[in-house]
């Protein structure tokens, strides 16, 4: 049977505006990080992004090197989007990004220009699309002058293959410089993308100031720590989870005694508001409006229902965040 969109899909979802443009991004976004490359069942992946979808998810955030293998990602939501969601494609926003190692030589990598223009015309076959909607350059590079990089996100979107473009990982007076260049050269940037959860707060020092002082929007991910912000580890670390496989994003080391302690504290508070460890750690992130959205990853549907639902209950209290800040010093 052919899949069809539900007619309730935008009931539920909460969308906000993404800095000072005039588009919305669901408050929940799914990240195709892991679970949509060919290491994957490529049914799994299809059933994930037509829930995604059928609650209200309407961005799906890639890059060239998800996978894995690097690239496989993109190609096995290209055959989803062509086979099941092609009639729905100017209600989705999809975003790719380029930066990091994709392949070999010199030209494989980093923010040169030849690099971003090729990985994105990469990116576009695979997705079979004429455009993404958001074209991310996805860490700064050391070597590139910035100056280069931002000509060629500019360049991206004059030529109609990105429609905006979005910075990741990029400390916040490095953003500022990039933010001054691309608004010279017409092509402001639309969001930034930073990794920021209870655990990983560096964005507070001046990063989020930076981005509401310039119209800049924000989207967080891993908000949930790696999984360490759910109930997957309140009893310790399970012997099918990332930190027993010691993980490249996670491993054993990561999750000390004091951390699993905090995570036990910091449940017994999302319990009390009714609401799982991981739905307080999303409404956390999204308190206020400095945060349009965050970046779930998903191996399960219940997953994705998990952090639509965390949208029921968003609103902290002074006392709540009180006591979580003194959990977290």
């Amino acid at each position: 049977m052919s899949y069809q969109a539900s007619p309730a899909r935008y009931e539920n979802m909460l969308y906000r505006r993404l800095g000072n443009s005039g588009l919305k991004l669901p408050a929940i976004s799914l990240g195709l990080w892991h679970n949509f490359g060919d290491a994957t069942r490529f049914e799994t992946s299809r059933e994930l992004i037509h829930h995604a979808f059928d609650h209200g998810i309407t961005h799906f955030d890639l890059a060239n090197n998800y996978g894995p293998p690097p690239g496989s990602a993109e190609e096995n939501f290209g055959r989803i989007l062509r086979e099941d969601l092609l009639a729905w494609r100017d209600e989705l926003i999809i975003s790719s990004k380029a930066g990091y190692t994709m392949w070999d030589g010199p030209y494989g990598d980093w923010g040169s220009k030849k690099y971003l223009v090729a990985s994105l015309n990469q990116s576009l076959k695979r997705l079979g699309l004429d455009y993404v909607d958001i074209f991310y350059h996805h860490r700064p590079d050391p070597n590139t002058p910035l100056e280069e990089t931002m000509s060629a996100l500019d360049l991206i979107v004059r030529q109609g293959k990105a429609l905006y473009i979005g910075l990741s990982n990029y400390p916040a007076e490095l953003a500022q410089q990039a933010f001054d260049i691309l608004k010279q050269l017409g092509t402001p940037c639309l969001i930034h993308q930073p990794k920021y959860s209870m655990f990983e707060r560096w964005v507070e020092a001046d990063l989020l100031d930076t981005l509401q002082q310039n119209g800049v929007g924000s989207i967080a991910f891993s908000p949930l720590a790696g999984g360490v912000l759910t109930d997957r580890y309140l009893a310790g670390i399970p012997q099918d989870s990332r930190a027993a496989s010691s993980s490249t994003f996670l491993n054993a080391d990561q999750i000390t005694p004091e951390k699993l302690e905090k995570v036990r504290k910091l449940n017994d508070i999302a319990l009390a508001r009714g609401q799982k460890l991981s739905q307080m750690a999303l409404a956390w992130v999204l308190r206020g409006d400095r945060v349009t959205s965050v970046l779930i990853g998903a191996s399960k549907t219940s997953q994705i229902d998990d952090a639509v639902n965390s949208l029921n209950n968003l609103q902290l209290s002074e006392q709540e965040i009180s006591d979580i800040e003194k959990i977290l010093m």
